[in-house]
């Protein structure tokens, strides 16, 4: 029996799929000890996420569409920001092999945000509706939220390590949060790209500002998002 690729998988597929393969060279960077390169692959990745969604709405998604969205958002979105986690503890403090204590802070942190992550994942998957509201911040906002937070400038371990903590528990939150309207989304991306290219750029206004965006939409849109 053939997998019929050409006839089965569609152009979102293929966006999917690079985004995909642009949480594997997250994941890469971090094993080299690299994690702006990291935050800057993930958010690239997060860029791809939603063209992909866009693509799949005007061209209709394939049947297999929603399952590589969602083994794809488990490497790019938990995985990956995982490991980005662990190369931040090795980059702030040093080789952590021989430091038990940091060593399991930072292997602690980055598994429980994969763990929420595929959690989340797997229950939206199965659970959720395309067109309904969705429970929990999206795991694509959770990674943004993160890294963000480690572009705009701060590298304190232990704020990383919370913000995980505290962005993991809210993918599986029972807060509602609305879709994120196009305009916001062509607003977000703009700035998205500009923190990806040049995140030190202009005192890191571009992942400063993605950051204040992203927290906007965390605090506010279950009650008074206006793109509703």
């Amino acid at each position: 029996m053939s997998l019929r690729l050409t006839e089965r998988l569609g152009v979102a597929d293929v966006v999917t799929l690079l985004n995909a393969a642009l949480g594997v060279v997250a994941m890469a960077a971090a094993l080299v000890g690299e994690p702006e390169w990291v935050a800057r692959l993930i958010l690239l990745a997060a860029v791809a996420d939603a063209l992909d969604g866009i693509i799949a709405r005007k061209h209709d998604s394939t049947e297999v569409g929603p399952y590589l969205d969602s083994m794809a958002d488990i490497v790019s979105f938990g995985t990956a920001p995982g490991l980005f986690l662990f190369a931040v503890v090795q980059d702030v403090w040093g080789p952590v092999t021989g430091e038990p204590l940091e060593f399991a802070a930072g292997a602690a942190a980055a598994a429980i945000f994969v763990i929420f992550s595929l959690v989340r994942t797997a229950l939206y998957t199965v659970y959720v509706g395309p067109d309904e509201t969705r429970p929990g911040i999206q795991n694509t906002l959770a990674s943004t939220l993160l890294v963000t937070t480690y572009l705009a400038g701060v590298s304190s371990v232990p704020v990383l390590l919370g913000v995980s903590v505290v962005v993991s528990v809210l993918m599986v939150a029972s807060v509602p949060y609305p879709k994120i309207s196009a305009r916001d989304a062509s607003v977000m991306g703009v700035v998205q790209i500009g923190a990806i290219l040049a995140p030190t750029a202009f005192y890191r206004a571009f992942p400063r500002a993605l950051l204040v965006a992203a927290l906007a939409y965390l605090l506010l849109a279950p009650r008074f998002y206006w793109g509703k």
